[in-house]
């Protein structure tokens, strides 16, 4: 059997002999699921298991992150915290996390994608009622710590394990559709708050993702691992073992092997990849940075800027999910349709806009009016953003080099610029100057874009980058 990419394309070979094909890609052949996607342009129902697989891990990520913001007023109150205590806490909570963004994908370049997407969804369903029956504010801390790091494995292993069995044609809206499912999260979200939290105490609440994320036995016995990390396997034993007896190689295969032999942080920096990691950087950044107001602090602005009652900004969540649904939709049949560069700056410009309006408005309609226009752009450049860290690596380097980069953007968008968004509401006394921040970030993230993001509609990942 010849070496195929996902989208049935002839791919590097991973042996001397043309038609052999290495031990490691010999085992996962004798699975119905692997060979789904080792070689065929045809869609299958293993193509889809994978896509719902990464849907399910974004939609607990968002279920994650916005209950634990929805409660925020909650919390406070519960544990008679100030606000830069309670700033503190959560800050101390996202650095832990930083860990799992570069932890998760580290070991997936090692030990394969499919296990740890499954391990790490797992570990959310049972660390969620830990987190639910803290008796004090520093054992929740605790307990969203791990969170954190359990789950932010899903920021790049999703995206991979997409990115590396869909066909090319394919990826970019199947990646930002999938990511929409991060909204859905945040819609059911907004829904177990309004009922469950507001009428049984956010603890009760907090229990209720547990349960459902023990779908990740689905992930495990569904999806097959990524054939390009297969193979990427078996030529690094090949051509390991043909040095080991004195034989001979490729100049190719040796400088290759160089790189990959070791996979780690210091690999990310070479001159070979530093170009894709500083775009992959400023992509990330600017994402974090942009949502780290909005999914920090908007239940606490609505609530007691807005006076809206924890039910109001609730629903106002579960809409706010649905409209991000669409644009993640939308953008993600775009970015194939018309490119990454074009639709990335679409929805830029969009979210700015409608975001400027939302922040001077003070009647009611026009807050629910502006603020659902803005989770169509605001939500929705996601979808390149992601495809963009996860399609722009080598194979070799694809998760540690993900890893690397969202954990930096993670530090830079949820560790240090909440202190920019405190001290803006600490000296105004309102969060509207510190929201205010986030179109102008937008404005920039687009002029970025426009300049420096390369276009990689339609390329194999191969062409990408090797």
């Amino acid at each position: 059997m010849s070496s195929i990419t996902a989208d049935g394309r002839a791919a590097p070979m991973v042996n001397d002999a043309d038609s052999d094909v290495g031990p490691l890609e010999q085992k996962h052949l004798q699975y119905a699921n692997y060979r789904a996607v080792a070689g065929s342009t045809e869609l299958t129902k293993t193509h889809w298991h994978i896509a719902t697989a990464n849907a399910l891990g974004w939609g607990f990520d968002g279920m994650d992150g916005v209950i634990f913001a929805l409660i925020s007023p909650m919390v406070i109150k519960d544990f008679a915290l100030s606000l830069p205590e309670y700033r503190s806490g959560m800050q101390i909570a996202l650095f832990v996390g930083i860990a799992g963004l570069y932890f998760w994908p580290w070991l997936a370049d090692r030990y394969g994608r499919r296990t740890l997407l499954a391990v790490n969804i797992a570990l959310f369903s049972l660390l969620m009622p830990v987190a639910a029956l803290s008796p004090t504010f520093a054992v929740f801390v605790i307990a969203r710590s791990l969170l954190f790091f359990a789950l932010n494995g899903e920021w790049s292993l999703g995206s991979m394990l997409v990115a590396e069995t869909w066909p090319a044609r394919l990826r970019g809206r199947v990646i930002s559709i999938t990511r929409s499912a991060w909204c859905l999260g945040a819609t059911l979200a907004g829904a177990i708050t309004g009922l469950v939290a507001a009428n049984f105490g956010w603890r009760i609440a907090v229990m209720v993702p547990g349960a459902i994320a023990l779908l990740a036995i689905y992930i495990r016995s569904t999806c097959p691992e990524s054939p390009y990390w297969v193979r990427a396997q078996d030529r690094k034993r090949r051509i390991s073992e043909t040095l080991a007896r004195g034989g001979t190689v490729s100049d190719d295969d040796r400088n290759w092997f160089t790189k990959a032999k070791s996979v780690g942080i210091s690999q990310v920096f070479m001159p070979d990849v530093l170009p894709s990691t500083l775009v992959a950087l400023f992509v990330a950044c600017a994402s974090t940075c942009i949502y780290g107001t909005v999914g920090a602090w908007m239940p606490l602005y609505l609530s007691t800027e807005k006076h809206w009652s924890t039910a109001e900004y609730s629903l106002f969540y579960v809409f706010y999910g649905l409209c991000g649904f669409l644009g993640l939709c939308v953008v993600g049949w775009l970015i194939d349709k018309i490119g990454r560069r074009r639709t990335f700056i679409i929805t830029l410009i969009e979210g700015a806009i409608f975001m400027t309006l939302w922040v001077y408005s003070e009647d009611r309609v026009l807050l629910w009016t502006f603020g659902l226009a803005w989770c169509l752009g605001f939500l929705g450049f996601w979808g390149p953003s992601t495809t963009l860290t996860a399609e722009i690596f080598p194979t070799r380097i694809r998760g540690a080099a993900n890893g690397v980069v969202w954990a930096i953007a993670y530090f830079v968008g949820f560790v240090l610029f909440p202190f920019v968004s405190i001290a803006l509401q600490q000296h105004t006394g309102s969060f509207a100057l510190a929201f205010l921040c986030i179109p102008v970030l937008m404005i920039a993230m687009a002029i970025g874009v426009f300049l420096f993001v390369p276009e990689h509609t339609g390329k194999e990942l191969n062409e990408i980058s090797e």
